[in-house]
């Protein structure tokens, strides 16, 4: 779908008994940012909920640094995204039973990955493949997200293999009109095989790990990062890379006012159906037709959502009711009331999806690095992330490597200043400016879709899908450049509708965000 975590779904089943307190306060960083609102300083939930074991009570604390890194973090439903990380999944393998352990004392580590999702370990992996000394700190938890990905993508990645179902091609229904068919096989990745195949890279190639969550990172006098995790637990290295996800506030500092995060959310099941209404052999991208017959008043207008589908058989189908982008989260239960007016269905299993896209760029002066979400990489128009960061980890690993190789060659680990020029010569590699252009273009376009009701997004994605098809492919898979996607922008203007010309011209000189992409595409 056009909106997943690189294709990404994040699911998680659901019921729950749980008394839940979540506490977040502002920290005092190196940025200014907006301070919570009162109403959000503390916030409890009681939920019934049941794990694939056995019913249990869990009390979950998180802090956030400020109430953009809360929305991050789930926002209102940030009660669901909890669920959805701590769900069981009894096939993966713990970190902790395949890793050495990180050894706690003088012994000063090359590099820190924190996080353990496929952007953590993937990076991890490439860079003690390197000779890096490598530690790898987070939470052992396991992969829960469902992954959709394009075929060809994970093929280059030399990961089909973890692929459990493909569709031969995709296919878009934005109207009762003729479909819209893309082109291109789409496949649903394993999580248990993806973990697994990820996980066996990090052994081979030597990566230590520690089960815990991070405090704080704090600079030494010597330059070295001392890595402070749970229980006093401090881990000392020469550079740390935040990989724990979109909402790492309290690791990472981010630009100032950049634009605001907008979210994606989904409802979706997995259900055996008497009549499947799809072809088995097509998986469904968007369906804007309205699929659900249950009307719930006065939510198109605010919430446009379509319906995303894969029919594994005649008679298993996942769904999908999905709101593309919103600055505020749709509720999980408005997009539940959307979507189970279907056919009667059995044996229904839930799940949520959650992601957080637009949003500003770290700070690239700072010392500590990111990756995957934390460092901002999912993709603003479409919501894909796993895919680039699982290309781009052997690359930024070399660089990292060779940075730090270098300088110890040179004994240049002494200052705080040369901390700052390592750090900055790897942000340039990960946000060179070339990226930071297609950045502005996607961001330019979530911010048209974010005001657009459904009819305009239906007139939007006719003119999108009347584009020559190596256009509206290529922005679908992410590989146009700054000045492809400036051509894809006078073609979609010149094949467009007269009002949806008017919207685009209106949008480009009133928006900020058509002043910051026609400034960033000016920069040298």
């Amino acid at each position: 779908m056009i909106m997943q975590c690189v294709g990404a779904r994040n699911f998680a089943a659901m019921t729950v008994y749980t008394c839940a307190t979540w506490r977040y306060r502002r920290r005092n960083l190196m940025r200014t940012k907006t301070a919570l609102s009162s109403n959000h300083r503390f916030i409890s939930f009681k939920v019934r909920a049941s794990g694939a074991r056995s019913e249990s009570c869990v009390a979950v604390k998180e802090d956030f640094s400020d109430e953009e890194d809360y929305i991050k973090a789930g926002g209102s439903e940030l009660l669901f995204v909890q669920m959805q990380q701590n769900k069981e999944m009894d096939k993966q393998s713990k970190l902790a039973d395949k890793l050495p352990p990180i050894a706690i004392g003088d012994n000063v580590l090359d590099m820190v990955v924190i996080g353990c999702g496929p952007a953590g370990l993937a990076l991890a992996a490439e860079s003690a493949k390197l000779g890096l000394n490598v530690g790898l700190i987070g939470p052992d938890l396991p992969f829960t997200n469902n992954y959709g990905v394009w075929e060809d993508e994970f093929k280059d990645l030399g990961l089909e293999g973890c692929i459990e179902h493909v569709w031969r091609d995709t296919i878009v229904y934005l109207d009762d009109d003729k479909p819209i068919m893309i082109g291109r096989a789409y496949g649903r990745v394993s999580r248990h095989l993806l973990h697994e195949e990820l996980l066996r890279r990090c052994v081979k190639s030597g990566v230590m790990y520690l089960s815990s969550k991070v405090k704080t990172v704090i600079e030494a006098t010597d330059g070295h990062s001392l890595v402070v995790c749970e229980h006093n637990r401090v881990v000392p290295c020469r550079l740390v890379t935040v990989a724990s996800g979109a909402a790492s506030g309290k690791l990472l500092q981010y630009e100032v006012g950049g634009p605001r995060v907008s979210v994606q959310t989904a409802y979706g099941v997995e259900v055996e159906v008497e009549n499947n209404p799809y072809d088995p052999s097509l998986m469904v991208f968007m369906d804007y037709r309205g699929y659900a017959k249950q009307e719930v008043p006065c939510l198109d207008a605010q919430y446009p959502t379509f319906l995303y589908a894969m029919p594994v058989s005649s008679t298993k189908v996942f769904f999908e009711e999905t709101c593309l982008a919103s600055k505020d989260a749709m509720p999980f239960d408005l997009l539940k009331k959307k979507l189970m007016s279907s056919s009667k269905t059995f044996n229904l299993k839930q799940e949520w999806s959650y992601i957080p896209v637009g949003g500003s760029l770290p700070n690239t002066e700072q010392k500590n690095l990111a990756f995957g979400a934390a460092a901002s990489m999912v993709h603003p128009a479409t919501g894909y992330s796993v895919v680039r960061s699982l290309s781009e980890a052997p690359n930024y690993a070399y660089v990292i490597a060779n940075i730090l190789k270098k300088d110890q060659y040179k004994g240049m680990l002494t200052s705080e200043r040369n901390n700052g020029n390592i750090s900055m010569q790897a942000w340039n590699t990960l946000w060179p400016q070339e990226r930071k252009r297609q950045r502005s273009f996607f961001l330019f376009g979530l911010a048209l879709i974010l005001q657009l009701d459904i009819e305009g997004i239906r007139t939007f994605f006719h003119t999108f899908f009347r584009l020559p098809s190596w256009m509206w492919q290529g922005f679908l898979g992410s590989t146009l450049s700054s000045a492809d996607l400036v051509l894809f922008a006078f073609y979609m203007f010149v094949i467009a509708p007269n009002d949806m010309r008017m919207c685009l011209v209106r949008h480009l000189l009133s928006d900020p965000t058509g002043a910051t992409m026609i400034r960033t595409y000016l920069t040298i």
